[in-house]
């Protein structure tokens, strides 16, 4: 069942994505050569508790940390550690949940640890390009195939490839809630969206192959290539016209300034 959300209810989803946000941009700040994946776990779990939220991703489903870091070839899911360094050259998917005033919030950004190659540059701001082309279709009336259409059609127009197993989803009271919201699809097909209706929308986009292959932590996912994969989320809400964006990359790009994608 697809829940639509009150207005107050879509202000309270706001305030857990916006600790989100700010959480984020508090990674942005030690994203480094030399700084482990779990120094940035201890960061995140700290700024959110004091501020008065929950990590909405530790234990669900028994996940063990309170971040997703998820480094060059793994797509999504990669649990951090205090083994994982990251190096100069490196990216980093850094996918964070909060849960606050019985709503969460979920949003992921792709950074770039030291110099990065421009090519691999180049796949992340397509892929962030293509969350916000997709964010444009989100509007009441359209189908979610419009969404996926729109991502699928500027990546890989680009040459890149669009994961087919991990999907956005509806975000609201539950982490995850229906609707399924895929990054590939057919104009004019898929549910239709409705104002109230809350999703994430999250491109995962690879360099090589589209497909993926399951680490034996039952958790992280790698390309089965081993091309370089990049990984942008935004949590949203439908209306007539322009979507709310609940979540938001602002505070990261005030962090990064000229380095900034």
């Amino acid at each position: 069942m697809i829940y639509l959300k009150s207005d107050e209810e879509i202000e309270l989803l706001r305030i857990s994505n916006q600790i989100v946000a700010k959480t984020l941009a508090e990674i942005a700040k030690i994203v480094a050569p030399g700084v482990t994946t779990e120094d940035l776990n201890k960061l995140a779990d700290t700024y959110i508790r004091d501020n008065g939220a929950v990590p909405g991703f530790l234990g669900y489903h028994n996940f063990p940390k309170s971040i997703c870091t998820s480094v060059n070839d793994e797509v999504v899911h990669g649990i951090p550690s205090a083994n994982v360094v990251l190096q100069e050259g490196d990216i980093v998917s850094v996918d964070c949940g909060v849960y606050k005033n019985g709503f969460h919030g979920d949003s992921a950004y792709t950074f770039c640890v030291g110099n990065v190659k421009p090519e691999i540059i180049d796949l992340l701001r397509s892929t962030k390009e293509s969350l916000y082309k997709g964010i444009e279709q989100a509007q009441e009336g359209k189908r979610l195939g419009d969404v996926g259409y729109a991502i699928q059609d500027y990546c890989e127009q680009r040459g890149y490839s669009v994961v087919r197993e991990m999907i956005g989803h509806g975000v609201g009271r539950n982490l995850h809630e229906a609707p399924e919201v895929p990054n590939y699809g057919r104009r004019g097909n898929g549910v239709m969206l409705k104002s109230g209706m809350t999703i994430a929308i999250e491109p995962m986009i690879n360099m090589g192959k589209r497909q993926l292959t399951f680490e034996k932590d039952g958790w992280t996912t790698r390309t089965i290539d081993r091309k370089i994969s990049a990984h942008f989320e935004h949590s949203i809400a439908i209306r007539r016209g322009k979507a709310d964006i609940l979540s938001s990359f602002e505070y990261i790009e005030q962090v990064l300034g000229n380095k900034a994608l």
